[in-house]
């Protein structure tokens, strides 16, 4: 466990490190992508912040083939080696599509490939544990279709997860989080080394979030682009595969006694490959509202709105980061109750606190806006943009100059711009040095 610790915490720390560094260049390169109407942010934000990400994952494993035990898998699995040329080559495809953009079936060609890339050196899918009929081996075409399909669904489910700032990296910790506890379980409780290199995963993946978060929450100082989010759920879906299609079958036998036994501890198994569909369940059922709610209207099932599943939380009275806060929630509570069904799958008392949190958690989701409160002894710790007194944000509808009045538009963009301070560590340094030029540009051609 020690081990794991050194790998998580180094894999956080140069992770979070980098992160700065990384805006920086951002920001230099022009990766800064203009705010769109469906956006939340209001201001141009940096991405490429999976360049700080994969810089984690690369030093994570570094430190790990360098440990007394965890070293050993290097050497007597391919696993590792296969986790990183494929997020090696997700990344790249990643950048290229946060600084310039590639298309749509370019990304998925290049997902395919990279699950492919690690198919080839032995991360697949080799059997299935199914109830009631046991285990099931896969042929190698099965194996590598199986595996494919669940890489691209889960890159693609945690892309379109991320749609506000902290949201996907901290669904996938929590996700990695509860993936660690089961993986290790099965490593150590069970003394199955074959689970070790999912378990070594989801502790890099955990480092990877940890240290990416802080600069992440609302409001965020950089967003991780599809170089994060493509790389995060590659990392996933590689500890799924690896626990579901390396872990013999036959030695859970040994330990539990019985077939039968075998296949309700492998059960909780199929959460790390239901979780990224879980994930992608909600953004589905709000892809298929948003087309009936366009073609209703006499709209094209493309074209973009603000009736999107944040928008609405958003909508009911939600905070930015209260809204982020009741999906952390359902995240939790699917990965976490899953991990205590596989401790205790006949328990009644299990089924019966998952339905309470549900309940409770679906009245959080409809609870009317408040204001949270935080002490006063506790403001010095908080960072500034948080505490008491701190800057309002401006409502940019509100500020938004009338359309038919033109100088009196310039007038108010003005006035808005000298009023509003300038808080250092929200804004990069482009945007601050461009509404600067653009105030002392108005003043200067202003009439008196």
């Amino acid at each position: 466990m020690r081990e794991y610790l050194l790998t998580l915490c180094v894999t956080a720390a140069v992770t979070y490190l980098l992160t700065g560094p990384v805006r920086k260049f951002a920001i230099a390169a022009g990766a800064m992508p203009p705010v769109r109407a469906r956006d939340v942010h209001r201001e141009p934000t940096p991405r490429l912040g999976g360049i700080a990400m994969f810089g984690g994952l690369c030093a994570g494993l570094l430190v790990a083939s360098q440990l007394t035990n965890i070293g050993k898998l290097f050497t007597l699995s391919d696993e590792p080696r296969a986790l990183l040329s494929g997020a090696g080559l997700i990344w790249l495809i990643g950048v290229l599509d946060d600084k310039w953009g590639v298309d749509a079936l370019v990304k998925l060609g290049g997902q395919m490939i990279a699950a492919g890339v690690m198919v080839l050196q032995g991360l697949t899918i080799l059997w299935l544990p199914v109830p009631g009929v046991g285990n099931v081996a896969l042929t190698p075409f099965q194996g590598t279709l199986l595996t494919v399909a669940l890489v691209v669904i889960t890159i693609n489910a945690v892309n379109f997860v991320d749609g506000l700032d902290g949201l996907a990296s901290g669904m996938v910790c929590i996700a990695s989080v509860a993936f660690f506890m089961y993986a290790y379980r099965i490593w150590y409780g069970y003394g199955i080394e074959a689970a070790a290199p999912a378990t070594l995963f989801a502790a890099v993946l955990m480092g990877m979030c940890l240290g990416f978060l802080p600069h992440n929450m609302h409001p965020a100082r950089i967003f991780m682009g599809d170089s994060g989010s493509m790389l995060i759920g590659l990392v996933l879906a590689a500890g799924a595969v690896s626990i579901t299609g390396q872990v013999d079958p036959d030695l859970m036998v040994e330990h539990t006694g019985s077939v039968k036994s075998a296949v309700h501890t492998m059960v909780p198994l199929y959460m790390p490959l239901l979780l990224p569909l879980s994930i992608i369940a909600i953004p589905v059922a709000d892809l298929v509202m948003a087309i009936v709610r366009r073609t209703w209207n006499g709209r094209s099932p493309f074209a973009a709105d603000r009736g999107h599943l944040h928008h609405r939380l958003l909508e009911v009275g939600h905070s930015h980061s209260r809204a982020v806060l009741i999906m952390y929630f359902w995240a939790a509570l699917i990965a976490f109750g899953a991990v205590a069904f596989s401790v205790r799958s006949s328990s009644l008392a299990i089924v019966l606190t998952i339905v309470l949190l549900s309940a409770v958690g679906l009245v959080v989701l409809l609870m009317p806006r408040y204001t949270p409160r935080v002490p006063g002894w506790a403001q010095r710790v908080l960072p500034p943009r948080y505490r008491r007194g701190g800057p309002e944000p401006v409502d940019a509808e509100a500020a938004a100059p009338e359309p038919d009045a033109e100088a009196a538009g310039e007038r108010s963009a003005v006035q808005e711009a000298e009023r509003e301070p300038a808080m250092a560590g929200l804004h990069g340094a482009t945007a601050i040095g461009e509404r600067r030029q653009f105030t002392r540009t108005k003043k200067i051609n202003t009439p008196e």
